[in-house]
């Protein structure tokens, strides 16, 4: 048994918080540059040079990416030998409240979806723990703005709507998003599971490196043509036309009941943010 304390969890998320807005994942800054390089479409390639320009003087000045520093989504690998010493979900919310504060980032959280009040200081994060084998304990910051979480979308298909089915609904929710999630987006797409695990999984496909291919051919497949069904429909960076209209999406699926197809796509733009660490 391996014993953590709460202290260490609130320093590891204060920080996360603040590298995770201020720098982008390697596969993503990789996908953008790729982007800049083969897209042919003069306006689409200014837009991305300004995206580039921005992105270079966020990390140069430690400043957020985005104006939209999100809502804390902190997914924890926590290992079955490992004791927290203390609350470990205060201890979430406390680093959440320290890394907004401290470095000066967008308090974006209302405590009632109706009433609307702000809680000033981005929390309560939204959690999902996750027990593994072993005594470490995984922790990652994936702040997620809502203009590109507004556009995600979930629908139950019927199994005889079969892959074309989820093809033409991933691809519908890109169309009908169009420039409102401030694309070139990156896309979680689940399919299977319940009502509420696809969407979770949709939310957790955008953890998976965009360079890393669904470890399962027939799903690396269909991510590659998606990939490529989605460049095709001429939305572009911005919505200003182009080809760069998706960097990147990821597929996750689980086991589902004989009579469902759920499939949802959690829609991202290209700023992307995830930043972990081991404990």
């Amino acid at each position: 048994m391996r014993t953590i304390s709460s202290a260490a969890v609130t320093d590891a998320v204060a920080r996360l918080c603040v590298r995770a807005n201020t720098q982008l994942p390697p596969d993503v800054v990789a996908a953008l540059a790729r982007s800049r390089r083969e897209e042919p479409w003069p306006l689409a390639q200014e837009t991305l040079g300004l995206l580039w320009d921005n992105l270079e003087l966020a990390g140069e000045k430690e400043l957020p990416i985005c104006q939209d520093t999100g809502m804390a989504c902190v997914f924890v690998e926590l290992g079955q030998e490992v004791h927290i010493q203390g609350d470990f979900e205060q201890a979430i919310h406390t680093g959440v409240q320290r890394g907004y504060g401290e470095g000066y980032l967008r308090k974006s959280i209302v405590a009632d979806p109706l009433r609307r009040v702000n809680t000033g200081d981005n929390t309560p994060a939204a959690i999902t723990l996750r027990l593994v084998p072993g005594n470490r304990c995984t922790i990652t910051v994936a702040p997620k703005g809502f203009g590109s979480e507004n556009m995600s979308r979930l629908a139950m298909l019927k199994p005889a709507d079969g892959v074309e089915g989820v093809r033409r609904f991933v691809v519908d929710t890109v169309k009908q998003a169009g420039s409102n999630p401030c694309p070139p987006v990156v896309l979680g797409v689940g399919i299977g599971g319940s009502f509420d695990k696809v969407a979770a999984m949709a939310k957790h496909a955008l953890l998976r490196p965009i360079d890393q291919p669904n470890p399962d051919p027939f799903y690396a497949a269909l991510e590659a043509e998606l990939l490529e069904e989605i460049n095709g429909l001429g939305i572009g960076p911005q919505g200003f036309g182009g080809r760069t209209t998706c960097l990147g999406l990821a597929v996750e699926t689980a086991p589902t009941h004989v009579a469902g197809l759920p499939v949802a796509v959690n829609v991202s733009c290209h700023v992307t943010r995830r930043a972990s660490t081991e404990l």
